[in-house]
């Protein structure tokens, strides 16, 4: 298990993404734009990707940028549009 998977919902796929749009480990998600990520991510694939992958990318880019954590904010579904 990889260092991304200490981030809530980020399971074996989605570590596996982050790990391929340049995001090896939580400090390099810092700052990042989860909107720019999750375009990136529709453009790697070929393809549209759910927006719950957004979701999640909003959730990780939280958890890396703050020492204290909201727990509700913690919860990829809070983070949808």
């Amino acid at each position: 298990m990889g260092e991304l998977r200490q981030i809530p919902y980020v399971g074996k796929t989605t570590e596996q993404d982050l790990i391929a749009l340049g995001y090896p480990t939580i400090a390099s998600l810092r700052g990042a734009d989860p909107e720019e990520m999750f375009r990136r991510d529709c453009v790697r694939r070929g393809m549209p990707v759910d927006r719950c992958q957004l979701y999640v990318f909003r959730e990780a880019v939280y958890f890396a940028g703050q020492a204290e954590h909201d727990p509700e904010k913690l919860k990829w579904w809070n983070w949808k549009d």
